[in-house]
This record gives C-alpha cells, structure tokens and sequence, in this order.
C-alpha cells in the first residue's frame, strides 16, 4: 500500500482562536493552503470548523487533522472525544486523527487506544489515522500493534536547532510521512546568523530558508502565522532549493533545542 501524501505545508493553528484564527484560516486557503492542522488541547476546533464552513473552498478539498489529548486515551472516552471533535469542526470525519502525546506512563495501554483509534478509522471518523510524539520504541511498538501499513505519519518537533535525525529516519524507513511541529523554532530561525547568511543569498527570509530544509528531508512541515504576507511566504519556501552546501551548513546548527517537553513527555531519543 503506497503512503498517501499530506498536502505540504500544513497550516499550524497552535495558539490561534476566534476572530484571528478564521481571518488566518481564510487568508490561507486563499494563497492555496489546503491542510489544516488543529487538536483538542488547542480549544479551537469549532473556530475552525466556522471557517472552514465560511469558505468557498470545498470540504472535499480540505485536508484537516485533529489530535486525541493524553487526557481521553480510555477507548470509550477516546471515541467520545472524537465525536465532539467532529462535531466541533462541523465534519462527519476528519482526514487524519492523531494520539497527540502518548499516554504518560502508559496509564492507558498503547493496544488499548490505539486499537479504538482504529475502530474510529473503520468506522469512517478519520481517514487516516497517527501519532504524535512518538518515540522509535513506541513508533515500533504501534506497528507492532496495527501493522506495517497503519499509520500515515509520526508528527514531532523539527527545525533546525532539533533536527530529529534518528526519529526521522526511523519513521521513514518504517513508511511513515513524519510531519515536522515548530519548524521555526518560535522564531528563533530568524535570529540564526548561518540561516540569515543563507536567506541574503537566494532573497528570502531565514524562515523560508528553515522550511525548505524541511522539505528537503522529506518532511511534511505546518508553520504557523498570523500574517498574510507570511503565510505566502511560508508556500513559496517550498520551491526554494537549497545547495548541498547549505544544507551541510543547516546541519551544524542541531543543538538539540527542544521547546515541546511536557513532563508527560516520554522519553525523547
């Protein structure tokens, strides 16, 4: 079975609600954004659902993603919480539904939410199913679970500072497409003499210098914005190539900078 692809770039929607979240959604999928990336834990899947319902742009066409909070990992609070994600985002099913952190201490077992998460995919919920935050061991684990063809992707933290080598290739040995959170560092890609050296050189910005890195592992990648003229940006980065140089200089700069690390966070790699 070929690994269906994830529109790239994704549109993040972390930390955006109400009024400013729709205007940016609207604003993307004008440019031609068509995934959008929300969770539970992000309190804004109805504002998403209105926007989605507000635009001209067909559900059919769109590509959502939401996220199971570590919280409803139980197999009959999972699938309740699926229902009212759905009904948040005015959908019957959501295009990939992802374990947004793997149970902490695994007070719920891996089979036991992973397999509900199945069952919600057989039952026409979500079309794709993933986790997030998955480490190699746990990633090894849920194929174990579900089987080698199961999941579409692994979504983790990756930008320059945190490059994820051992977890991205892993996954994509193992046939996942690993979808790359904060791959502008909350902007810390912007300050970054290297990246800023590179950006001079082709006329772009330091941000879309980080995204085509991204796209050149292979990485599915959803940054986030506010501004219009950013969002553009962010699609153009795509079509940047970048030399063999510069990506050996991108390389030098993992420091192993990592932002997302709850202490439910497992056991990074």
């Amino acid at each position: 079975m070929s690994t269906p692809i994830l529109p790239n770039p994704g549109l993040g929607t972390f930390r955006l609600k109400g009024d400013t979240l729709k205007r940016v959604i609207h604003d993307a999928l004008a440019l031609g954004f068509r995934h959008i990336d929300t969770a539970q834990m992000y309190d804004n899947e109805q504002d998403v659902g209105e926007a989605i319902a507000e635009s001209e742009v067909s559900r059919e066409s769109l590509f959502v993603t939401t996220k199971v909070w570590h919280d409803r990992l139980a197999p009959a609070s999972l699938k309740a919480s699926v229902q009212e994600s759905l009904e948040k985002l005015g959908t019957d099913y959501v295009d990939l539904l992802l374990i947004h952190w793997p149970s902490p201490d695994d007070a719920v077992p891996m089979a036991d939410y992973l397999t509900a998460l199945r069952e919600v995919q057989q039952a026409g919920q979500a079309r794709h199913i993933g986790v997030s935050n998955f480490t190699i061991a746990q990633v090894d684990r849920a194929l174990e679970i579900l089987g080698p063809d199961a999941l579409l992707t692994n979504q983790v933290e990756v930008h320059p500072f945190l490059q994820n080598r051992a977890v991205v290739e892993h996954c994509q040995a193992r046939g996942l497409t690993v979808t790359g959170y904060m791959p502008l560092a909350v902007g810390k890609v912007l300050e970054d003499e290297t990246l800023k050296g590179i950006a001079e050189a082709h006329g772009v910005s330091p941000a879309q210098v980080a995204l085509a890195w991204t796209r050149s592992r292979g990485v599915v990648t959803i940054p986030s914005s506010t501004r219009r003229e950013h969002l553009a940006g962010n699609l153009a980065a795509l079509d940047l190539t970048l030399g063999e140089d510069e990506l050996e200089a991108i390389a030098g700069l993992d420091r192993g900078e990592r932002i997302a690390d709850p202490d439910f966070a497992p056991a990074w790699d």
